[in-house]
């Protein structure tokens, strides 16, 4: 008997070590282990690097790890998203998402698209707007684009890159205004910004956080905002559906992982995500810097949004020559 109390005692000693070893149910991983990294794929100061560092410093709360954000700018966000896509899948790097990577394999500027890449969650989305310098001569979209008719105009459009939505956005304005643009591409939102207030170029199309300060602050002027309706922020500018040109164009930011990243991984950085948008101090930020609240997705939702969103765009870039 006292043999057999022995070898019981040590099989449940085997046991319990055996079950110390393993990692929990709440953190089946034990991940995170060290700081995430978020990588946005533009300059810094443009409207997702904006909303990548608040969305960071909310995660704090949520996370027992930081949240790094590291920009990788270049190619309309093809460098940052392929360092991502070709990461080691296990949660430590994170990609910020724009519209873009839906689209711009059709332009044959990327050789992927958002399937390579696993979503977490929409952060938010935002519409265009097309802005113009305080002091330029038109007020209107349609004196902005009957200047762009004349021949030999040479009006200067600066975008976030050749193949970018900014850059698309802006085509699809000429072909509806049957108006010509000189495409100027810049690494970031940021930079066309910095280059229309210096009179470097003549207009850019931008997310509304992007320009809203510039806007309110008279450095800049609103003619048209490309969503279904008119803007809180800019009560007064009418949509481009007022003006007969059913443009509603826009960007979002998301997060995503790389496609093989395991399911307890995705699910912790879901959960974050989910408790991080909802917290107060991120949508005051957001609040203050004029991004939208209410256009938050989960994974599910996100993934079919962005199907749907690629079969339009690819509509309209078939439509339109980026090239001229």
């Amino acid at each position: 008997m006292q043999f057999r109390s022995r070898t019981l005692r040590l099989a449940l000693s085997a046991a319990a070590l055996t079950l110390a070893a393993m990692p929990s149910l709440a953190e089946p991983s034990g991940y995170p282990q060290r700081a995430i990294e978020l990588v946005v794929p533009y300059q810094a100061g443009g409207g997702a690097d904006v909303m990548a560092r608040a969305f960071a410093t909310a995660a704090v709360k949520h996370l027992p790890q930081s949240v790094v954000v590291v920009n990788k700018p270049g190619a309309a966000g093809v460098v940052g998203w392929m360092d991502v896509i070709k990461a080691k899948p296990d949660g430590y790097k994170v990609a910020l998402t724009t519209v873009e990577i839906t689209f711009l394999h059709y332009l044959g500027l990327a050789k992927f698209d958002q399937h390579e890449l696993r979503p977490i969650a929409k952060l938010n989305a935002d519409p265009a707007v097309v802005v113009v310098r305080g002091d330029a001569p038109y007020n209107t979209i349609e004196e902005f684009l009957a200047q762009a008719r004349k021949p030999d105009a040479n009006v200067r459009i600066g975008n976030a890159g050749q193949g970018s939505m900014w850059h698309l956005a802006s085509a699809a304005l000429a072909e509806k205004g049957n108006a010509k643009f000189n495409y100027i591409p810049f690494p970031g939102g940021a930079p066309a910004i910095l280059a229309l207030l210096g009179g470097h170029i003549d207009a850019v199309i931008a997310s509304a956080p992007e320009v809203a300060p510039n806007v309110l602050a008279g450095k800049l002027k609103a003619l048209g905002v490309m969503s279904e309706k008119r803007l809180k922020v800019f009560e007064k500018v009418p949509t481009l559906r007022e003006r007969n040109m059913d443009l509603v164009l826009g960007t979002w930011r998301g997060l995503a992982v790389p496609k093989n990243t395991p399911d307890d991984v995705v699910n912790v950085l879901k959960v974050a995500a989910a408790k991080s948008m909802q917290e107060p101090s991120l949508r005051e930020i957001m609040e203050k810097q004029y991004f939208t609240t209410d256009t938050y997705e989960d994974a599910a939702t996100f993934e079919a949004s962005m199907a749907r969103e690629s079969a339009a765009i690819k509509a309209i870039a078939a439509k339109i020559d980026l090239q001229n």
